[in-house]
């Protein structure tokens, strides 16, 4: 999954390890790409669900550098990061892998990545993507894809329940209206409305705190916007979901991954975004699955975010490692992907093709990016304020403390954090 918090256990860890790594004063490569090039390379990513058109991508870059073995390593995304943290002190990370916004300047600032050269052309990519990616005047990732957040239905629950489906306009209110209706009406088989927004921000609480009018962090990421009475009411609407039972708890959230209580039909509604789809595609619930924009608060709005492949500075196999990156940044690669239904392709024009893949109107994700979109909160230590989200709002989504005394006291932790970087 492309949720963008970093693992908890390893966050601060990482900031510290890294911090002892070099400047980074590479320029990226210029140098015309070698067919003939013979090299092994290792490329690391962290979502299963992608494998297969990863292994396609390899192929077809193949045909084009048919010396050139390449590698995969797939680790879970709770461990991707805290693997990286020790491969990046020892300078041994994987020569092209997966990259998210959160945890893209702490790397590029400690020198382990290698600035894109010619071969990728930031043109052809949104400029929120190419201006995630670039740190002290230089871009390092090549975008792959961006995402979104929508809510994934499930219409025969809602048949099942009685409610009627989400419309395209629909608020706050109707949400948790027809949630609880749904949990109250399918009580008898351990069904709820609604699983989502507890596994990361992206997904749910950033998106509320947005629709409520509030912030996470200022734009030029100094100061925290939790302390903001519309981010708390974006917080409280999350907590309001689980306090009536609309919800299933923190700690079922915590056994059974939003995901899992979907596509079992165990939850008529899950807020996703657009890497989910190739895992529904391939589920048992597929032909009932319906696709509705998020609910409006005080205004509409998503959080938008998109992974780069980047490649290690200290790479031994670099102009290898480079062609690979240039391979997967181009067009060709997007359309591959997007055929496949893996992901939402970055690469400008190429997204029509991920709409066709699925039975459920993908627009809507492609709509959210034109017109309702804020782009992803991150700083240059963004791990240390996830960590500090991880740690604190679980007491607040369960009820344990009100939820502005922990906002508040997030907000404070965060500006400390910040003050910091």
């Amino acid at each position: 999954m492309r949720k963008a918090l970093l693992a908890a256990a390893a966050a601060v860890a990482t900031a510290v390890v890294l911090a002892g790594c070099s400047s980074n004063t590479g320029s990226g490569s210029d140098a015309p790409a070698d067919h003939n090039l013979s090299a092994s390379i290792s490329y690391a990513f962290w979502d299963v669900n992608q494998k297969p058109a990863m292994d396609a991508l390899i192929k077809d870059f193949n045909k084009e550098y048919p010396n050139i073995k390449v590698t995969t390593q797939i680790t879970p995304y709770a461990n991707y990061f805290t693997k990286l943290q020790t491969q990046g002190s020892s300078k041994t990370l994987p020569d092209v892998f997966w990259m998210n916004g959160p945890n893209f300047q702490l790397y590029a600032s400690n020198g382990l990545l290698e600035p894109i050269g010619s071969g990728i052309k930031p043109a052809n990519y949104p400029k929120a993507l190419n201006d995630l990616y670039s740190w002290d005047g230089k871009q390092y990732g090549a975008p792959k894809d961006f995402d979104t957040i929508g809510v994934f239905y499930n219409k025969a629950v809602f048949d099942k329940a009685g409610v009627a489906y989400p419309s395209a306009n629909w608020t706050w209110d109707e949400f948790h209206q027809k949630a609880k209706e749904i949990s109250d009406k399918l009580k008898g088989d351990g069904v709820y409305g609604v699983a989502s927004g507890l596994s990361g921000g992206q997904e749910m609480y950033y998106n509320t705190i947005l629709q409520a009018g509030g912030s996470i962090i200022s734009s030029d990421g100094k100061k925290s916007g939790y302390d903001d009475p519309k981010s708390i009411k974006g917080l409280q609407f999350v907590r309001d979901l689980i306090a009536d039972g609309s919800s299933p708890t923190l700690s079922q959230l915590s056994d059974t991954p939003q995901d899992q209580w979907f596509i079992n039909s165990k939850s008529a509604m899950i807020w996703s975004g657009t890497w989910l789809n190739s895992e529904l595609l391939a589920s048992p619930i597929k032909n009932t699955i319906a696709l509705a924009p998020l609910p409006t608060g005080e205004r509409q709005a998503t959080v938008i975010h998109g992974l780069a492949n980047v490649v290690a500075k200290d790479s031994k196999n670099k102009s290898a490692a480079i062609a690979f990156q240039d391979y997967l940044g181009g067009k060709q690669a997007a359309e591959t992907q997007a055929k496949l239904g893996a992901a939402n392709p970055a690469f400008n024009g190429t997204q029509q093709a991920f709409v066709d893949t699925a039975p459920w109107d993908l627009n809507i994700f492609e709509n959210a990016a034109a017109d309702y979109a804020f782009p992803y909160p991150i700083s240059k230590n963004t791990a240390a304020w996830n960590k500090l989200e991880n740690d604190l709002l679980p007491d607040a989504f369960s009820g344990k403390k009100p939820v502005e005394e922990v906002a508040k006291e997030l907000a404070k932790q965060m500006n400390a954090a910040l003050a910091k970087e």
